[in-house]
């Protein structure tokens, strides 16, 4: 029931989640994967999805109209650290990967992918010796993330110092091979223009016609998608933003804008569990007719 849902702080997001309990079918429930369906870990290679969260999700998806997973790391590496494929229940999921460049539909297994932007490939070459240029600080590594690079800091002595040093040249680097450059919570990321969470998201939604959509993320990354829901809202489609934190650690341009504040991924897997109870005592008005 509604009651047991945690209680979103502003008129918006109330109104989003009576949207979303009155017509499931109708509704789009998108996630971020790191840090909101997974715990933010010092590895990125090691990030695997809570251990609730896969149950959580085949419990709800089959009663919305999709279940879409927004992601900057490739799409099949977020299937297999999330455990997603061959998952009874989960045929309605999907994921986006690289900020929508590559999709993976769980009906069919398979993942659908553009050409890649020839900047990205050209920074990885130039990125190591770049970084010995220019003096990084010991701790920072590289990530490849096939279509998009990132330069993490949080293994730096001082990770915000580093941050702060690195963002300027390497904003500089991703300029001059086309690309952009951005901002995470310790880690900058070189990716192609065009492509954040909020294109992939209001693409979905516009395929799908959702009448209504819950957004949670835990990142700067995610703030495009954000101003998607938000909008949407503006146009009349209720919706719901969840920020995915401990009130510590929550980014504060993200947490500012949610409508509901949950900390971390187990209370990420608890509304969605949540959600998909409420929804399950309470049918969709119509179904059934």
């Amino acid at each position: 029931m509604v009651s047991s849902l945690p209680h979103p702080t502003t008129a918006a997001g109330r109104d989003g989640l009576a949207a979303l309990l009155a017509r499931p079918e109708k509704a789009v429930v998108a996630l971020d994967f790191d840090g909101t369906l997974a715990e933010i870990v010092p590895d990125p290679e090691r990030a695997r999805a809570h251990p609730g969260a896969v149950p959580a999700l085949a419990a709800l998806a089959p009663r919305v109209a999709a279940v879409v997973v927004v992601t900057g790391r490739p799409a099949g590496v977020a299937v297999r650290y999330g455990g997603f494929a061959g998952v009874p229940g989960l045929d309605h999921l999907v994921v986006l990967g690289h900020y929508g460049a590559e999709r993976w539909d769980a009906v069919t297994g398979t993942v659908q992918a553009a050409a890649p932007h020839p900047g990205v490939a050209s920074v990885r070459a130039e990125l190591p010796g770049f970084l010995d240029r220019i003096g990084a600080w010991p701790g920072v590594w590289i990530e490849e993330k096939g279509r998009a690079v990132a330069v993490h800091t949080r293994r730096a002595e001082d990770p915000q110092g580093a941050f702060e040093a690195l963002k300027g040249p390497l904003g500089d680097l991703a300029t001059h091979h086309g690309l952009v450059l951005e901002p995470g919570r310790m880690v900058l990321e070189l990716r192609p223009p065009g492509m954040d969470k909020g294109v992939a998201l209001a693409d979905y939604l516009r395929e799908t016609g959702a009448r209504s959509v819950l957004y949670a993320g835990d990142d700067l990354g995610d703030l495009p998608a954000y101003a998607a829901v938000e909008k949407l809202r503006s146009d009349g489609t209720p919706g719901l933003l969840v920020c995915s934190a401990a009130e510590s650690s929550a980014v504060p341009d993200l947490a500012a804008r949610a409508d509901l504040t949950v900390p971390g991924p187990a209370a990420v897997v608890g509304l969605l569990a949540g959600l998909a109870e409420a929804m399950a005592e309470e049918p969709a008005d119509g179904q059934g007719a």
